[in-house]
């Protein structure tokens, strides 16, 4: 998932601080490089562990509503949850629940900017207190059955319901996809404390260009395949409105930096390398929190 933030140190404070994930990779939103692009993930920065952000200060208002992403879940132990309400009441840190979901304990804290960020207790998670893998992502929409249908194009399965909540699943996997079924919300409007995007993985470029090829026969706008540096990309938007990213598996975050260095320096595509002098000082200024102990 990309979201959109307010404040780049809070942001940095709050998920590398905060929630103990691993800073992967500070670089800059290619598109807009004046501002910056944060990975926050696992320790080695894996697929199915990430999330990111473009923490783009002053903002419009935004509104969350029908046609966005409106959570995402990462699997922690069960016994963990505990530990998570207390932390952030500790550091007085808004949460909502527990609450039962499909048969799992879920524990929602939200971050600086609103966005919800839910724990789900798993039998299957480690047993120290860090976040494990995404679990799911919840998307809102006013009309449930097109979101389901192209779903189900792109091989999701249906595997629960309850209540206005609809689970989607691919055959083998673990992550999946909740709909949100609200008809009479309004429509989103993007700002701080909203989800941009959603990404899906592929393994490999001719993999990306085939299911482009499937999404445009399919009658969807997809954009050209776009340079990340990291992976290519197309984006396109599900009949809902939510705006979805397929992106390859490579070439991955070790072509500029180590392991043991991943997102300790700012780091450039090639094509912005040349104006590094004149790009960094108009970045907002920021200081990585220390790797915090979680007990």
């Amino acid at each position: 998932m990309t979201a959109l933030a307010g404040s780049a140190q809070q942001n940095l404070d709050f998920y590398a601080g905060f929630l103990g994930l691993r800073l992967v990779k500070r670089t800059v939103n290619f598109d807009d490089p004046a501002t910056h692009h944060f990975y926050f993930g696992g320790p080695d920065g894996s697929p199915g562990t990430l999330i990111t952000f473009f923490p783009w200060g002053r903002f419009r208002p935004s509104r969350k509503g029908a046609g966005q992403a409106v959570a995402f879940a990462f699997r922690v132990a069960e016994r963990s949850l505990d530990h998570w309400q207390h932390r952030a009441a500790g550091a007085d840190v808004a949460t909502s629940g527990p609450e039962t979901r499909f048969g799992e304990t879920v524990l929602t804290i939200f971050d600086p900017d609103g966005i919800a960020v839910e724990l789900v207790g798993s039998a299957e998670a480690s047993n120290d207190n860090r976040l494990g893998a995404l679990h799911s992502v919840t998307l809102c929409e006013a009309a449930l059955d097109r979101t389901a249908d192209f779903l189900g194009f792109l091989g999701f399965a249906p595997a629960g319901q309850q209540g206005e909540r609809s689970r989607f699943q691919l055959p083998g996997q673990q992550s999946c996809v909740d709909i949100k079924h609200q008809p009479d919300a309004e429509h989103g409007r993007m700002g701080s404390g909203i989800i941009h995007h959603v990404a899906f993985a592929t393994a490999d470029e001719p993999a990306q260009l085939d299911s482009r090829e499937r999404l445009i026969a399919h009658g969807l706008k997809v954009s050209p395949v776009k340079d990340r540096n990291y992976f290519h990309s197309i984006y396109f938007r599900e009949p809902g409105g939510v705006l979805f990213e397929i992106a390859t598996l490579g070439p991955g975050f070790l072509i500029d930096e180590t392991l043991s260095e991943l997102g300790s320096r700012l780091c450039l595509p090639p094509w912005l390398e040349p104006v590094r002098d004149s790009l960094e000082p108009r970045l907002a200024r920021v200081h990585i929190p220390p790797p915090m102990t979680l007990p």
